[in-house]
């Protein structure tokens, strides 16, 4: 467990280091006098797009590396190893078809679909090669988790990527990118930059060998691997479209369609500070739960499960106070555009689905990493099932607020579902007293900090306010040892510090 520790330490620690580059991107981008709104709902609109173009390329590649590759590892030589070759020449031919699928509908997307945001139509091919950079980027993403390299690729997804966009954003700003075209064209091309260097990284450590060779452990899978990524596949396609099917039916239904995903763009990132370390404990933890899969070593797939439950629920609940207690004091002390008031009910319905979807633990990593992964595909299909038109009645009938309340709904019943199965299938399940007492912690310090000083304004008070959350939360926490993997933490920094 020390080693899934110190890589979700670090890791969180580069994520927050992205967030920092993506919290000043957010303010740069809606600032007052900055760009327009529906130039970074545009921008939005670039991501949730690229999302559901790896979901159709990617082929399932991910879920094979994750599952197959201790068996690659244990029983084939480096230049014998095909599994990258196809898990990457699969993605490339499927978003051939991808990008032939979308040159040949082009007017029925932007022009029927899509007929309340124009501004998707004169950037319209700009969305290849960024979704083609995303989905190769995506897959060797799984393949530096499986290589114990997953610093590597958290670094280069949150800090490298977010550090070009505030570059991109600056030269904007001094007037060296003329105008938004060419950002827009510089902009689309990051990932194909990331996806070069890692392919060099993993060619310099001499862990790139393609070869078009079937291997014996190809031919020996290949029945299960083909089961694996058609279901996964299918699976992976529901639950992307699930996690970006809000901000497209926006742009879609709503008046001014990309302006309005702009404000939900900016609830959603400012929610997706409470979910960083679930990347962190997922990057570390897949190569680990993996291989105790492999070797049935069910009592360290059980402390993983509990591990990430009360760590994720912890912190989610900190996060969730923090900025709530902050939000709208943060919106005009740093003077952002005033129409991203309207994104605080966004942050507080999605915020919550964070923390259910965190203090349940990794139980679909858990599934989709066992014997079991099937029905990881079916409560996916599920989840779609409800979320899509829950989302679109809900937001014909309550506007951008729908799309949150909608999904906080199809998690809650998506979790409890996987819940379920692990209880009744192995008798697994994460919560126990200190669940409560996680849950009571943080809802004492919220009602501490935010009821004596809801009032207040500047910048000063929020830091008050910020440290009469967090010394009582994190002293309790310590006190009552609800993190096992805390513990150890504060005992190294006292030992640093020499605090006894």
């Amino acid at each position: 467990m020390s080693t899934i520790r110190r890589q979700s330490i670090i890791s969180s620690f580069v994520v927050y280091i992205g967030f920092a580059f993506g919290f000043l991107n957010t303010y740069l981008l809606t600032r007052q006098g900055g760009f327009t709104k529906e130039e970074y709902g545009l921008i939005a609109m670039f991501v949730a797009v690229a999302q559901v173009m790896f979901s159709l390329a990617n082929v399932g590649m991910p879920a094979f590396l994750n599952k197959f590759f201790p068996y690659y590892k244990a029983h084939l030589p480096e230049n014998k190893n095909d599994q990258l070759t196809w898990a990457l020449l699969l993605p490339c031919a499927g978003f051939l078809i991808v990008l032939l699928l979308g040159l040949g509908f082009k007017n029925i997307v932007a022009n029927k679909i899509f007929s309340n945001s124009p501004e998707l139509l004169n950037y319209y091919y700009w969305l290849f090669p960024f979704g083609f950079g995303f989905t190769i980027f995506m897959v060797l993403e799984a393949y530096s988790w499986q290589r114990g390299k997953a610093v590597i690729s958290n670094f280069l997804k949150e800090v490298v990527f977010r550090a070009f966009v505030t570059l991109l954003i600056l030269l904007t700003a001094v007037g060296f990118i003329k105008n938004f075209n060419t950002f827009i064209g510089l902009y689309s091309f990051i990932y194909i930059a990331l996806v070069s260097y890692l392919l060099f990284y993993f060619r310099r450590r001499k862990q790139l060998n393609f070869t078009i060779q079937r291997s014996n452990v190809t031919q020996k899978f290949l029945k299960k691997i083909t089961a694996l990524i058609g279901f996964v596949w299918g699976g992976g396609l529901v639950f992307s479209l699930a996690s970006v099917v809000d901000t497209l039916i926006i742009a879609a239904v709503l008046p001014n369609g990309v302006g309005a995903a702009a404000v939900f763009t900016f609830g959603q990132y400012v929610a997706s500070l409470i979910q960083a370390p679930q990347r962190a404990v997922v990057s570390a933890s897949v190569g680990a739960l993996s291989q105790a899969w492999k070797d049935k070593d069910f009592k360290k797939i059980n402390k993983i499960y509990h591990r990430s439950s009360i760590n994720q629920l912890l912190f989610s609940c900190a996060m969730f106070s923090l900025i709530w207690i902050n939000f709208e004091d943060g919106i005009f002390t740093f003077h952002l555009q005033k129409e991203y008031i309207a994104s605080k009910w966004i942050f507080f319905y999605i915020g919550l689905t964070y923390i259910l979807d965190m203090g349940t633990g990794l139980n679909g990593q858990i599934i989709s990493t066992s014997s079991y992964w099937k029905f990881e595909f079916k409560t996916r299909m599920i989840l779609f099932a409800i979320t899509l038109p829950l989302t679109y009645f809900l937001t014909v009938k309550y506007g951008i607020v729908g799309p949150p309340f909608a999904n906080l709904i199809s998690y809650s019943i998506y979790n409890a579902i996987r819940y379920s199965f692990l209880l009744k299938k192995f008798n697994m399940q994460p919560f126990d007293r200190k669940t409560l007492l996680a849950l009571a912690l943080g809802g004492a310090c919220f009602l501490l900090a935010y009821l004596p000083l809801k009032n207040y304004t500047g910048l000063h008070w929020m830091v008050i306010r910020s440290l009469l959350f967090c010394v009582p939360f994190a002293a309790g926490m310590i006190w009552m040892k609800l993190s096992p993997d805390a513990i150890p933490v504060w005992l190294t920094l006292k030992k640093k510090l020499r605090l006894g």
